[in-house]
């Protein structure tokens, strides 16, 4: 169920977990784990797969988005984000129909509450600073790597009164999988150099990874890189190697109850 899972308890009361493909109700190419894809897999079975995460990490609640490759940050709270009882996770179950905030990136201060990013390719990103009490996901894609969705990431937190943040870099594809074309790679190297890669084959590739790096580094954020390449490891959900069957794993970080 999980590709790398730190327990509060042995983190300064911050949870950190990013899952995998195995252990789920969905059935079919999705992967029995799939946390994303209600336009294809069945709802029903993505609403269990979420409980069945939520219950293993111990927390009542989670956030997700809809995820548009934006550099917006999204500020979770009770009044900000309708996460008022277990199945809150995604639009079709929010009361009253609501659809999830279009955001790439969440930060809060509420504690029993998972802020889950969903990737299959993309980079998920988690930060914490566990002395503040502020934690924060952010889906960093190639085009909001661009538009500086770290940086907005740390800023948000920042206002929260985080001032110590570390980081933690989830299963992503890596730069010798990421072919792109010429003009897409010289477009995203002109704004994060460290992203310039090349595929085992000598064509142009971008390593997000690394760019994420970075850009945290940039913003004196230390992190360490968790799992590996999405696309050659089978357990994780990869849109490039599965197309429109994959599904998506989920990047989750939250404040225990009681720290």
């Amino acid at each position: 169920m999980f590709v790398s899972l730190l327990e509060p308890s042995s983190n300064g009361g911050v949870g950190i977990a990013f899952t995998d493909r195995l252990g789920g109700m969905s059935r079919g190419s999705y992967g029995p784990l799939n946390l994303g894809r209600t336009d294809v897999d069945d709802p029903a079975a993505v609403v269990a797969n979420f409980a069945l995460v939520r219950d293993r990490l111990g927390v009542s609640r989670a956030a997700t988005l809809h995820q548009v490759h934006s550099a917006d940050v999204l500020v979770v709270d009770e009044a900000s984000y309708p996460v008022g009882r277990p199945g809150g996770e995604l639009g079709a179950s929010l009361p009253g129909g609501l659809s999830l905030p279009e955001a790439d990136a969440m930060a809060t201060r509420l504690l029993d509450v998972a802020l889950c990013i969903r990737v299959a390719d993309c980079v998920p990103v988690l930060f914490a600073d566990s002395d503040a009490g502020v934690v924060a996901a952010a889906h960093a894609g190639r085009v909001g790597l661009a538009a500086g969705v770290i940086g907005a990431t740390v800023a948000a937190m920042r206002d929260l009164g985080a001032t110590t943040i570390r980081a933690w870099i989830g299963p992503h594809v890596c730069g010798r999988c990421y072919e792109v074309p010429a003009a897409m790679a010289h477009e995203v190297v002109g704004v994060v150099p460290e992203t310039r890669s090349t595929t085992r084959l000598g064509t142009p590739a971008l390593d997000l990874g690394a760019g994420c790096e970075a850009e945290l580094a940039r913003a004196g954020v230390p992190s360490v890189r968790v799992g590996g390449c999405t696309v050659e490891d089978p357990t994780l959900h990869s849109h490039r190697r599965d197309g429109a069957g994959a599904g998506r794993l989920g990047a989750l970080v939250w404040l225990a109850r009681e720290t």
